[in-house]
């Protein structure tokens, strides 16, 4: 054993996704496992503040592992980007016998936790949940999987009805930085196009595109629209450019907006959940702190805070490949 730790406290920050409840299941079952106390902490960086904790043991987190949200609520706070109010959690933290915290987050949560630690030397650790799957240090982020699924099984409905209409239709997925959601979404439901932040196609080529699919004899395209694609200003001026350039084609518009965080989370979240939350507490009885949990090629890593959150994940250059071939 590292760092005498007695208590963890576990929450949930930012934009809630599929597979947090798994999360803090296992990071409070792997706590009453090592016979160590576990607390909750509602609201996030919010709650901390406020002192809004609860005692969590085996049996409080049954039957949550296939809940999406979060048991322990989300929120944003910007009392903590204070340095007063980081003093206000660390003395709630220390008045309730916390040692050290599990954070279940992205960059922005990361981020808070990380200056915390620099500020009080208060032991913290990282768990990736987040749909965008952008954190550097994993591979996978917990609620990605289930988000694609869910992204999928939309797209599946949406080219029911653009078949039957003769349709264009531009489904806007999120993704304000990085375009995993809709380049894997996209391969997997066999969209005509795919646009993403990382890869200007420009119009012309989107226009070219949708003429060879008119030439080939589709009668109806999808075409995916990560949010924070850059061709243009946002997928209605997409829409009428189209209309304007290629009137043979109906288009209409879906925006999927937060239906893509929510839903039941996918065997793979649940798993990864549940390693990622014994690695969490089993690191800081170590020793280990300021460190987020990742998986690579299979197995779990330790990734410092500070290097996760300094840029998003590369794109699959091999998946953009297969793309262009499938849309062929």
């Amino acid at each position: 054993m590292g760092l005498e730790i007695k208590k963890i406290g576990v929450f949930t920050s930012g934009g809630d996704s599929p597979g947090m409840n798994a999360a803090i299941r296992s990071v409070v079952r792997t706590c009453a496992y090592l016979k160590i106390e576990c607390v909750g902490i509602y609201r996030g960086y919010q709650g901390m503040i406020e002192g809004d904790f609860k005692p969590l043991d085996a049996r409080s987190v049954n039957n949550i592992i296939n809940k999406g949200g979060t048991i322990l609520k989300s929120a944003r706070c910007e009392e903590f980007r204070t340095a007063e109010g980081r003093k206000k959690a660390h003395e709630q933290l220390v008045k309730e016998g916390i040692d050290a915290f599990v954070v279940i987050g992205g960059n922005g949560s990361f981020g808070g936790a990380l200056v915390f630690n620099e500020e009080f030397n208060f032991p913290v650790m990282g768990i990736p949940g987040t749909i965008d799957n952008d954190i550097l240090g994993s591979t996978y982020t917990i609620g990605f999987d289930t988000a694609i699924n869910t992204v999928v099984e939309a797209i599946d409905k949406i080219r029911d009805t653009a078949s039957s209409h003769n349709r264009l239709f531009f489904v806007e997925v999120m993704g304000r930085d990085v375009g995993h959601i809709a380049l894997n979404a996209g391969v997997g439901a066999g969209a005509e196009e795919i646009l993403i932040p990382e890869q200007n196609l420009g119009l012309e080529r989107l226009l070219d595109s949708l003429k060879r699919s008119k030439k080939s004899g589709k009668s109806s395209s999808i075409v995916i629209v990560a949010e924070g694609d850059r061709i243009g200003k946002n997928v209605f001026e997409l829409k009428e450019y189209v209309e304007e350039h290629l009137p043979i084609y109906d288009v209409r518009v879906s925006v999927l907006g937060h239906m893509q965080r929510g839903g039941n989370p996918t065997c793979f979240d649940r798993v990864l959940a549940s390693r990622m939350g014994v690695k969490a507490v089993e690191s800081l009885l170590e020793g280990k702190s300021n460190y987020m949990v990742g998986i690579r090629d299979n197995n779990l890593i330790l990734t410092p805070i500070s290097e996760a959150i300094k840029a998003h994940t590369d794109i699959d250059k091999e998946l953009i490949r297969v793309s262009d071939i499938m849309t062929t």
